[in-house]
Protein backbone atom coordinates (compact mmCIF):
# COMPACT_ATOMS: atom_id res chain seq x y z
CA UNK A 1 0.00 0.00 0.00
CA UNK A 2 2.84 2.17 0.91
CA UNK A 3 4.38 1.87 -2.07
CA UNK A 4 1.81 2.85 -4.64
CA UNK A 5 1.41 6.67 -2.47
CA UNK A 6 5.23 6.96 -2.57
CA UNK A 7 5.34 6.33 -6.52
CA UNK A 8 1.62 8.98 -6.69
CA UNK A 9 3.72 11.63 -5.38
CA UNK A 10 7.32 10.95 -6.76
CA UNK A 11 4.87 11.51 -10.37
CA UNK A 12 3.25 14.70 -8.73
CA UNK A 13 6.55 15.86 -7.46
CA UNK A 14 8.34 15.49 -10.92
CA UNK A 15 4.99 17.20 -12.63
CA UNK A 16 6.07 20.14 -10.78
CA UNK A 17 9.32 20.17 -11.46
CA UNK A 18 8.94 20.00 -14.94
CA UNK A 19 6.13 22.66 -14.95
CA UNK A 20 8.60 24.55 -12.94
CA UNK A 21 11.99 24.48 -15.51
CA UNK A 22 9.90 24.10 -18.66
CA UNK A 23 6.57 25.80 -19.37
CA UNK A 24 5.71 29.58 -19.39
CA UNK A 25 3.89 31.55 -16.55
CA UNK A 26 0.52 30.98 -17.92
CA UNK A 27 1.28 26.71 -18.34
CA UNK A 28 2.92 26.52 -15.51
CA UNK A 29 -0.40 27.90 -13.51
CA UNK A 30 -2.81 26.38 -15.63
CA UNK A 31 -0.99 22.48 -15.28
CA UNK A 32 -0.19 22.77 -11.38
CA UNK A 33 -3.47 23.49 -10.13
CA UNK A 34 -4.61 20.49 -12.71
CA UNK A 35 -2.11 18.34 -10.86
CA UNK A 36 -1.96 18.02 -6.96
CA UNK A 37 -4.16 16.62 -4.36
CA UNK A 38 -6.19 18.18 -2.48
CA UNK A 39 -4.29 19.48 0.07
CA UNK A 40 -1.73 20.91 -2.64
CA UNK A 41 -4.45 22.48 -4.13
CA UNK A 42 -5.39 24.51 -0.94
CA UNK A 43 -1.61 25.34 -0.17
CA UNK A 44 -1.33 26.47 -3.90
CA UNK A 45 -4.03 28.64 -4.54
CA UNK A 46 -3.29 30.87 -1.05
CA UNK A 47 -0.39 31.30 -2.68
CA UNK A 48 -1.98 32.30 -6.08
CA UNK A 49 -2.66 35.55 -6.23
CA UNK A 50 -5.92 37.09 -5.43
CA UNK A 51 -8.50 37.82 -7.76
CA UNK A 52 -8.96 41.66 -6.04
CA UNK A 53 -5.17 41.98 -6.58
CA UNK A 54 -5.32 41.47 -10.26
CA UNK A 55 -8.46 43.58 -10.63
CA UNK A 56 -7.07 46.51 -8.30
CA UNK A 57 -4.38 46.96 -11.35
CA UNK A 58 -5.74 50.33 -13.40
CA UNK A 59 -7.61 49.60 -16.49
CA UNK A 60 -6.14 51.34 -19.56
CA UNK A 61 -7.37 55.05 -20.68
CA UNK A 62 -10.22 54.61 -22.48
CA UNK A 63 -9.63 58.90 -23.13
CA UNK A 64 -6.60 60.55 -22.66
CA UNK A 65 -4.62 63.76 -24.20
CA UNK A 66 -2.83 64.54 -27.11
CA UNK A 67 -0.85 67.21 -28.98
CA UNK A 68 -1.30 67.95 -32.92
CA UNK A 69 -1.71 71.40 -34.93
CA UNK A 70 -4.68 72.19 -33.27
CA UNK A 71 -3.51 72.07 -29.98
CA UNK A 72 -3.82 69.53 -26.94
CA UNK A 73 -6.80 67.61 -27.44
CA UNK A 74 -8.66 64.70 -26.14
CA UNK A 75 -8.38 61.65 -28.34
CA UNK A 76 -9.76 58.04 -27.72
CA UNK A 77 -7.51 55.10 -26.71
CA UNK A 78 -6.89 54.25 -30.30
CA UNK A 79 -4.75 57.83 -30.85
CA UNK A 80 -7.65 59.16 -33.06
CA UNK A 81 -9.49 62.32 -32.26
CA UNK A 82 -12.85 62.70 -30.45
CA UNK A 83 -15.74 65.90 -31.38
CA UNK A 84 -18.37 67.47 -29.70
CA UNK A 85 -21.46 68.37 -31.74
CA UNK A 86 -23.11 71.81 -31.33
CA UNK A 87 -26.25 70.30 -31.91
CA UNK A 88 -26.33 67.82 -29.04
CA UNK A 89 -28.09 68.89 -26.02
CA UNK A 90 -26.04 69.39 -23.05
CA UNK A 91 -27.55 66.99 -20.27
CA UNK A 92 -30.22 65.44 -22.82
CA UNK A 93 -29.38 61.53 -22.49
CA UNK A 94 -29.49 61.41 -25.97
CA UNK A 95 -27.37 62.14 -29.23
CA UNK A 96 -28.90 64.37 -32.35
CA UNK A 97 -26.15 62.51 -34.31
CA UNK A 98 -28.19 59.89 -36.29
CA UNK A 99 -28.74 58.35 -40.06
CA UNK A 100 -26.02 59.63 -42.34
CA UNK A 101 -24.38 61.31 -39.65
CA UNK A 102 -23.96 58.44 -37.21
CA UNK A 103 -21.94 56.82 -40.33
CA UNK A 104 -19.83 59.81 -40.76
CA UNK A 105 -19.34 60.57 -37.05
CA UNK A 106 -19.91 57.09 -35.26
CA UNK A 107 -20.33 57.43 -31.88
CA UNK A 108 -17.35 56.73 -29.15
CA UNK A 109 -18.30 53.90 -27.39
CA UNK A 110 -17.48 52.09 -24.23
CA UNK A 111 -18.54 48.78 -22.53
CA UNK A 112 -17.42 50.14 -18.75
CA UNK A 113 -20.08 51.93 -16.92
CA UNK A 114 -17.57 54.28 -15.78
CA UNK A 115 -14.95 55.11 -18.22
CA UNK A 116 -10.99 55.48 -17.50
CA UNK A 117 -9.24 58.80 -18.30
CA UNK A 118 -6.37 60.09 -17.90
CA UNK A 119 -5.55 63.79 -18.43
CA UNK A 120 -9.27 64.44 -19.35
CA UNK A 121 -11.04 67.25 -17.33
CA UNK A 122 -14.98 67.29 -17.01
CA UNK A 123 -17.57 64.84 -15.77
CA UNK A 124 -17.25 61.68 -17.81
CA UNK A 125 -20.63 59.48 -18.28
CA UNK A 126 -22.06 57.45 -20.73
CA UNK A 127 -25.65 57.47 -22.47
CA UNK A 128 -27.73 54.80 -24.68
CA UNK A 129 -26.79 54.35 -28.54
CA UNK A 130 -29.69 53.58 -31.11
CA UNK A 131 -28.38 50.41 -31.20
CA UNK A 132 -27.78 49.71 -27.63
CA UNK A 133 -24.06 50.01 -26.91
CA UNK A 134 -22.95 52.92 -24.50
CA UNK A 135 -21.92 56.10 -25.66
CA UNK A 136 -19.67 58.45 -23.75
CA UNK A 137 -19.96 61.79 -22.84
CA UNK A 138 -17.52 64.72 -21.56
CA UNK A 139 -19.82 67.16 -19.39
CA UNK A 140 -22.93 65.93 -20.80
CA UNK A 141 -22.12 66.13 -24.35
CA UNK A 142 -21.47 62.78 -26.34
CA UNK A 143 -18.10 62.79 -28.01
CA UNK A 144 -17.76 61.00 -31.59
CA UNK A 145 -15.18 60.43 -34.12
CA UNK A 146 -14.82 61.69 -37.16
CA UNK A 147 -14.38 58.90 -40.38
CA UNK A 148 -12.03 60.56 -42.33
CA UNK A 149 -9.22 61.35 -39.49
CA UNK A 150 -7.10 57.79 -40.43
CA UNK A 151 -4.21 58.25 -38.23
CA UNK A 152 -3.94 59.42 -34.45
CA UNK A 153 -2.66 63.16 -35.87
CA UNK A 154 -5.58 63.96 -38.06
CA UNK A 155 -7.90 66.57 -37.15
CA UNK A 156 -9.54 66.85 -40.20
CA UNK A 157 -13.37 67.01 -38.23
CA UNK A 158 -12.50 70.09 -36.38
CA UNK A 159 -14.52 72.53 -37.72
CA UNK A 160 -16.58 71.13 -40.10
CA UNK A 161 -19.85 72.58 -41.05
CA UNK A 162 -19.53 75.33 -38.17
CA UNK A 163 -20.57 72.58 -35.55
CA UNK A 164 -18.23 70.42 -35.18
CA UNK A 165 -15.51 70.65 -32.79
CA UNK A 166 -12.40 68.94 -31.01
CA UNK A 167 -12.36 68.53 -27.56
CA UNK A 168 -10.29 69.75 -25.18
CA UNK A 169 -8.66 68.57 -22.16
CA UNK A 170 -10.08 70.80 -19.72
CA UNK A 171 -13.68 69.13 -21.27
CA UNK A 172 -14.86 71.84 -23.26
CA UNK A 173 -15.30 72.29 -26.94
CA UNK A 174 -12.17 74.12 -29.32
CA UNK A 175 -13.72 76.53 -31.22
CA UNK A 176 -11.35 78.75 -34.01
CA UNK A 177 -11.82 81.83 -31.75
CA UNK A 178 -10.72 79.94 -29.12
CA UNK A 179 -13.63 80.62 -26.95
CA UNK A 180 -15.21 77.34 -25.12
CA UNK A 181 -18.68 76.15 -25.71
Amino acid sequence: MKKPLSTGLSVLALAFALTACGGSAGTSTSSSAAAPSPSASSSSSSSAPSPSASSAAAAPAELKTATSGAGQRVVAANGKSVYFFTKDVKGSGKSACTGGCATTWPAVTTTAATPAVEGVGGTIGTIPTADGKMQITINGMPIYFYSKDEDSSDTYGQGVGGVWYLVSPSGSMMTPSGSTY
